[in-house]
């Protein structure tokens, strides 16, 4: 019993995991209807707000700015998330479509076009002894230009799943997201030290709020009847485009990397902040992006692409780690750093 505790604790599936496994059965046996349904959507929006809040009074704008004096490797990661992954999404819904539901098309389209994860890409920067400095500023970079981003090229490449360039959606995820994000940066000089002396709080909020949103996406799937529209080989599909979209993503920054003679350290920020995509900042956007009924399928390969990636780059920052120096991280950096998520 000793042996199999140890073995599951290696494991990269984590706690997290299993919380959503549950949020999502819990969705399929109590699915929020009627005025149940409107407190859930209240209490969306409320999570989110509070999600952002906390971000931006964690996010210390010098070590940003110490990460962008590296012009070479900012730009590489960019195109990594903005277009690479936009084009790749783009050749996976050529072969997908008419094999798997329209809503899942959409959802693999979707996760390509959002901005990398902040938590995660750090975290493994730091395990791989990457250049962590650079990583903090790339992936928080990503998410600020992620919120204007994000829903521009969902309006140009997925027009007929939202209606086109909406206005409101833009307003409204500046309300949900970018205004508390820039609260939170104005009350940091007096909360920051806080939060940092109590990091499980923002892990509740960080893993609660993205719970809440993903009861109500599936909820509202399941009071639709969307879910009979997948079969556990579609299910199994899905996880197989994730998989080879991350293999291809990290395979195409680890070459370019290289052929543009990067160092180790920042060959590292490079493949784990250009190959991530974000699902704590993903499924609000879809809320707000996507008819409600359809969010639970839309952000299924989100679900799916956040686990392949914390397997695989827990791997791989493992591998990194036995060949490479430890970088030197600066205090304000070292500071900024969230929790992994």
């Amino acid at each position: 019993m000793t042996t199999i505790r140890k073995a599951l604790s290696r494991l990269p599936v984590d706690r997290f995991l299993l919380l959503l496994i549950a949020t999502v059965a819990l969705a399929a046996l109590l699915p929020a209807r009627g005025s149940a349904a409107g407190l859930v959507d209240k209490g969306v929006t409320g999570a989110v707000a509070l999600l952002f809040l906390l971000y931006g009074a964690r996010l210390a704008p010098q070590a940003i700015w110490s990460g962008m004096a590296n012009w070479r490797l900012q730009p590489l990661v960019f195109a990594s998330t903005f277009i690479l992954f936009p084009l790749i999404g783009l050749g996976v819904g050529l072969i997908a479509r008419g094999h798997l539901p329209n809503d899942v098309v959409t959802g693999l389209l979707f996760l390509c076009l959002l901005p990398s994860t902040v938590q995660s890409s750090i975290a493994f920067t730091s395990i791989a002894r990457g250049n962590v400095p650079a990583a903090l500023c790339s992936a928080s970079v990503s998410n600020l230009l992620g919120v204007v981003i994000t829903p521009l090229l969902v309006a140009r490449v997925l027009p007929a799943a939202t209606g086109g360039f909406s206005p409101k959606a833009l307003e409204d995820i500046a309300l949900q997201i970018l205004l508390p994000f820039l609260a939170g940066q104005a009350i940091r000089p007096w909360i920051a030290g806080w939060l940092q002396r109590h990091p499980r709080l923002t892990a509740v909020v960080d893993r609660g709020s993205v719970l809440v949103v993903v009861y109500a996406a599936f909820s509202a799937g399941m009071v639709a009847g969307i879910w009979s529209q997948l079969s556990i080989p579609g299910l199994a599909a899905i996880l197989a485009i994730d998989i080879a979209v991350l293999a291809l993503v990290i395979a195409l920054t680890t070459l370019a990397s290289r052929a543009l003679s990067f160092p180790v350290e920042d060959e590292i920020a490079i493949v784990f902040c250009g190959s991530k995509k974000s699902m704590a900042g993903g499924i609000p956007m879809a809320t707000i992006l996507f008819p409600g009924h359809a969010v639970g399928m839309i952000v299924l390969p989100l679900m799916l692409f956040h686990q392949a990636q914390l397997f695989v780059c827990a791997t791989l920052a493992r591998r990194y780690a036995t060949r490479s120096k430890a970088p030197v991280i600066p205090p304000a950096a070292a500071k900024a750093c969230p929790a992994p998520q």
